[in-house]
């Protein structure tokens, strides 16, 4: 039997570049949903996921519910046993790239004003990624690099600015002439300040990759993952937060299964987590 007061831990790796209200609504969703069990949500803004090793270890004693970037969610699942698997679901954003399907790209940007009009002009110049967590803003690079039959040396500069909004404004500053923006994140800093769309300039679009996804304790009680489940893809009925994730492109979300999230279209991807 479950414990009806029991405190369901959900954190988000994706904040401060996918707002923390949108974090905040889905955890008061599931609150009220719920009924009985009380949640909390913890914003963990140093990596876009567990890193790998001890973090990736440990998770199970830090949440219960994650939002994470693909790379930590396919360390956390190589385990053994694995702490974590996906919950079930995948949240739909409104870019219309993505048919609507649970993916996103990954949007190369220079300042407007820059003569680069292709990711091969690049070089020699200077790149900023959010995290060595992230895949729209590090390994996906990683994967591009490959794929020319170049490697990090390809830039003379690549420094780790620490979120996708700091890869924004490294660029807009001068500070690194490019950098791969998570595109959801880059549509809504473009809702919020609609004047950046003179200041950048989208030269390359990566994908689409697969969305990152909403994990769960492996070790929760089967039944509270149903009603998780049920949770999150009820937002698209509940009025008051789908609203609030309308904001920022958030439209629904799908019921998937393991086997849906796979990088079986990214082989080369897939390859180069594996072996980091």
């Amino acid at each position: 039997m479950m414990a009806a007061d029991q405190n369901i831990r959900f954190v988000t790796y994706l904040s401060p570049s996918i707002p923390q209200a949108l974090f905040e609504a889905l955890a008061d969703h599931v609150q009220r949903a719920l009924g009985h069990e009380q949640v909390s949500l913890r914003v963990e803004s140093r990596a876009s996921g567990p890193r790998k090793g001890g973090e990736c270890s440990s998770f199970a004693e830090e949440a219960d519910v994650a939002f994470m970037c693909a790379p930590s969610f396919i360390w956390l699942h190589d385990l053994r046993p694995p702490p974590a698997e996906l919950l079930g679901v995948l949240p739909v954003f409104d870019d219309e790239r993505n048919q609507g399907k649970p993916v996103y790209f990954c949007d190369v940007v220079v300042r407007n004003n820059a003569p680069m009009h292709a990711f091969s002009e690049l070089e020699g110049g200077s790149w900023a990624y959010n995290d060595a967590c992230s895949l729209s803003g590090y390994y996906s690079l990683l994967n591009k690099l490959a794929e020319s039959g170049a490697d990090e040396r390809f830039f003379d500069n690549i420094l780790c600015s620490g979120s996708h909004l700091d890869s924004i404004e490294a660029v807009l500053s001068g500070e690194a002439d490019a950098a791969a923006i998570d595109s959801n994140v880059l549509r809504i800093r473009l809702r919020e300040v609609p004047a950046l769309r003179k200041k950048l300039r989208v030269i390359e679009s990566w994908g689409p990759y697969p969305i990152q996804p909403v994990v769960v304790r492996s070790a929760i009680h089967p039944e509270l993952k149903e009603r998780l489940r049920i949770a999150f893809l009820a937002t698209e009925e509940d009025q008051p937060t789908h609203n609030i994730l309308k904001q920022f492109g958030l439209t629904r979300f799908v019921a998937v299964s393991q086997g849906d999230y796979a990088f079986d279209a990214h082989k080369d991807l897939a390859a180069l987590l594996a072996a980091t």
